[in-house]
């Protein structure tokens, strides 16, 4: 599997339109929109995982891609943290949750997996 960019990469699509959906989110709902630091911690959390990957990609080792790809892993953990407050403190709905929920449970188990191919 060869890439010539990391925009060729599913999971970096992928995470991009999480990033794009996250900002939709936040700009149709005022609650979040009033709620500045968890609303920032979103998009700064959802949009670190594909800086992370496209940050990895230009590096100069596959060891050091794995490195960025696990912090982005990382990223998409602290996006499904966030979910949950927002969901608890009713900023979303059940729905949205889950929308959000397993979109990022699938890119989180897409960087595993890209991480584990780098390093074997």
């Amino acid at each position: 599997m060869q890439y010539k960019s990391f925009e060729d990469i599913k999971v970096w699509q992928d995470s991009r339109n999480l990033a794009v959906k996250s900002y939709k989110l936040i700009n149709s709902n005022s609650q979040l929109r009033k709620d500045y630091a968890l609303s920032d911690q979103f998009r700064r959390a959802t949009c670190s995982i594909m800086l992370n990957i496209a940050e990895g990609f230009e590096r100069t080792s596959k060891r050091e891609f794995a490195y960025f790809l696990n912090i982005a892993k990382g990223s998409a953990g602290e996006v499904r943290s966030i979910l949950y407050i927002m969901k608890d403190v009713e900023f979303i709905n059940e729905e949205e949750f889950n929308q959000f929920y397993v979109e990022v449970k699938n890119i989180s188990m897409q960087l595993c997996s890209f991480r584990n191919f780098l390093i074997r």
